[in-house]
């Protein structure tokens, strides 16, 4: 076997794992806000929480043991834009509100036959392309170009003040995640944080040390839904013409993942739309992840656990826009409303 087929194997292997924990757990950053601030258990933020803390750790780990080399990760890169990943982040957060979660939760719950997430999915594939390379695409070169900076924002220094920082970060993370609530029911959500934050170290692993390769190298990159969505939707379409990548062998692994897992515990059922309108708020908010996901550079996951892991300042803008953004849906939902009354 190749390395490029070991890579695509793992990646599906772990496709497989985010996919099952996502539908047994609920494992969403958008489930987790919402609750929090309803002033519910926010079990599922906790749960956030732990994958975060975990993704951290193993992440300057494997960087540490020289595994991999996060440098070459894209959430590294030597300048990023001031204006593009707060705005993305933004317009990721709002639209994550808008569908009730993020690309990620759409893959888990289109398996167990919600049809609004595969609208949500269509959307945000197609917006995504559009933006990266699409008929957006020369417009967010331009704005990259006359809104870039350098050096990288808040870069840690290797060798000891990085372990400093990530461990003072987990262990503030764990404390949060620990604090009072029933244990049974808490105890399912934080196991499935520390699944996904162990996947996330996994896949700098998969990719970083399994596929590095002198004449065909393998992207070093882990979990990240926002591109891979569109980048599968390309497949589907034109796969004579396009080679797997590990991010689509990871997309395809949290579809059967989730659906065998749905189909095990018989919650398997159709669901779509209660109204047009509805489905119009469910298409925005798709739209926006899609535009909002490709100008940030990731999402919940991809910035908000993978690039975080990575101890990148640009990725710590990402996520903090990000949270805004679906506060802002929270609080003010004035887009929804406007939306649902058309």
């Amino acid at each position: 076997m190749s390395h490029l087929e070991l890579v695509l194997w793992m990646g599906l292997a772990s496709g497989l794992a985010f996919g099952a924990c996502g539908q047994i757990t609920g494992f969403c950053l958008q489930r987790g806000l919402k609750e929090y601030w309803s002033g519910g258990d926010g079990y599922k933020l906790q749960a956030f929480a732990v994958a975060l803390a975990i993704a951290l750790l193993g992440t300057q780990a494997l960087a540490s043991a020289g595994l991999v080399d996060l440098g070459k990760s894209l959430y590294m890169m030597p300048t990023w834009s001031w204006l593009l990943v707060p705005a993305g982040g933004l317009m990721f957060g709002y639209g994550m509100g808008l569908a009730n979660g993020c690309g990620a939760r759409a893959l888990v719950l289109l398996s167990q036959g919600n049809l609004r997430s595969f609208v949500v999915l269509i959307c945000l594939g197609i917006a995504a392309y559009m933006t990266l390379t699409g008929i957006l695409g020369p417009w967010r070169v331009a704005l990259f170009a006359q809104t870039s900076i350098s050096p990288p924002l808040l870069t840690v220094p290797d060798g000891w003040p990085r372990h400093i920082v990530a461990w003072l970060a987990a262990v503030a993370l764990v404390l949060f995640a620990l604090r009072s609530g029933r244990p049974g029911k808490r105890a399912r959500d934080l196991a499935g944080g520390a699944i996904v934050g162990l996947l996330v170290a996994a896949g700098w692993f998969i990719t970083g040390s399994l596929g590095a390769d002198d004449f065909e190298p393998v992207p070093v990159m882990s979990l990240t839904f926002v591109a891979p969505i569109g980048d599968t939707l390309q497949y589907a379409m034109i796969a004579t013409g396009m080679s797997l990548r590990f991010g689509i062998a990871v997309v395809a692994g949290v579809l059967g993942g989730a659906f065998l897992a749905a189909m095990l515990r018989g919650q398997c059922r159709l669901e779509g739309f209660e109204s047009p309108r509805q489905m119009l708020r469910y298409m925005a908010g798709g739209v926006l992840m899609g535009v909002g996901g490709a100008l940030a550079f990731g999402c919940s996951i991809g910035q908000g656990l993978t690039g975080l892991s990575t101890l990148s300042g640009s990725s710590l803008v990402a996520a903090l826009a990000i949270l805004a953004g679906a506060r802002l849906a929270w609080k003010r939902p004035a887009l929804q409303n406007a939306l649902e009354a058309a």
